[in-house]
Formats: C-alpha cells, structure tokens, sequence
C-alpha cells in the first residue's frame, strides 16, 4: 500500500483525474484553498475522486470565480473500501456530523439510516451527511467515498438484506458476553453489516424481525448504556479488528 501524506492538503473533486489535465475548482473550494488554507499559485494539493486513485496537483490559477489546477502523477492507486455497513437510526444535528465522520475513519463503506419507532429525528438532510463523509475522507487521507444511502423504515431495508450477509446486531438487552470472542466466532462472511439503534432502544418486534435474519449476531458493548453515535465507533473498532482490514495479513 503506498504511503499517505498527511503535509500536503487533499481534496475530494468529482472531474476524472489523470496526468495532465486541468480540474477547474467552484467558488467554495477556490475559498477554501486561498483563503482558509492561504495556498498561492505553485502550492501542491491532493486530489481524488473516489475511482481514480489520488493525484498530485498544482494550483496553477486563482481569479474570483475559481481556480483551477494542474494535475500531475498518480501518488497512489484507487483502493477498494472494506466491506463494512453502517445501518443507523438518524440522531440529531451535530452528532449526527460526528457519527458520519466518525464511521467513514472506521471505515464504514456504505452508511445506511433507517428508520425506526423510536427514532427522533424525522427528516434526514443527505446533502450535509454527505458532505460530512467527503470532508472526513479530505481529513483522513481516505480515497474511496462512501455510498449514502437515503431513509428507509427499517422493517425494509431487513427485508432486503442479503441472507448470506452477517449483520451485528448492537442490543442493550444482549447478555453481556466477550464481544471480540463473540465475533472472531462469526465465521467467514460476505462482508458484513453493523445496526445501532436509536437512543431510546429498539422495540421488542424489532428486535424480533432482526433476529429472525439467518446471519445475525447480537452483541453487548458491555456493561453500560453508550450513546448511540458512540455505540457506533466502538462497534466498528470491533469488527474492523476483528473481521474487516485491521487484521494483520494472512
């Protein structure tokens, strides 16, 4: 894998990127370049687009409408997510911005917000979780970007969820076990799915249509009630250790 520099600026552009072209900027990011981060014409940025691998560029104009640059080698190759869900109960505003940035550094792939009966947040801005998961990649040298998936009742997105699929289950009302233990004993799977409630749990036949998957595994987080948004960033530390990319090379 090659290695990320973290001294040079990195943003997300959604133009193809390959040596010698030119990537034209909008005014939010000419700002963001100049007058946040005070680069001038011949400043090094970092530029990825979530297929096309990461690229070294050079801010080569700035005028008030944009700037653009000058694309330049390939640093590195397009790398693949790992195969992590995050099914979630949307939470409200500014822990909300912290879960979405939070899951994608964990390296959650795929964010999927679901709607349940004790779920408190009604409406879900995708716009601004969206832009939350982008700037978590700009800030965490991450490559890939995330699929957003829009709200949908949770009793739908189980209908659909693939029966060779393992989905853990975060329950407050599982029997306190060793969770590493509980999922190093998961097996081999196609990837797999992490669901975190709402604050105030999920209801008992909620509880019931997700059990009833037949990959399912119910984890305790231990012995005290966790907020959700830390629920989800304790779990993912547990799967990606235990069944995703933080496991050492065979």
């Amino acid at each position: 894998m090659a290695r990320t520099d973290f001294r040079s600026p990195r943003l997300f552009v959604r133009s193809p990127l390959k040596t010698g072209a030119a990537v034209a900027l909008n005014p939010e990011q000419t700002n963001y370049l100049a007058n946040v981060l005070r680069l001038g014409s011949g400043d090094r940025v970092l530029l990825f687009n979530g297929r096309d691998g990461e690229f070294m560029s050079v801010l080569a104009a700035i005028a008030r409408r944009g700037a653009s640059l000058a694309v330049g080698a390939q640093v590195r190759p397009q790398e693949a997510p790992p195969d992590v869900d995050l099914l979630f109960a949307p939470l409200k505003h500014a822990r909300l911005d912290y879960l979405a940035q939070k899951a994608v550094e964990m390296g959650a792939r795929r964010l999927i917000p679901v709607m349940t009966r004790r779920t408190q947040v009604a409406r879900l801005n995708l716009e601004r979780l969206k832009a939350n998961a982008i700037e978590a990649c700009e800030q965490c040298g991450v490559i890939w970007t995330p699929e957003i998936a829009t709200l949908e009742p949770l009793e739908r997105v189980l209908a659909s969820w693939p029966s060779d699929r393992l989905l853990v289950f975060c329950d407050e009302d599982a029997p306190e076990a060793n969770p590493l233990s509980a999922l190093l004993g998961a097996g081999d799977s196609r990837g797999v799915g992490l669901l975190i409630g709402p604050e105030g749990g999920f209801e008992d036949r909620e509880r019931e249509a997700i059990l009833s998957l037949p990959r399912v595994l119910r984890l305790s987080l231990g012995p005290r009630v966790v907020r959700a948004d830390t629920a989800a960033v304790a779990a993912l530390a547990l799967v990606q250790a235990t069944l995703g990319d933080w496991r050492p090379p065979a």
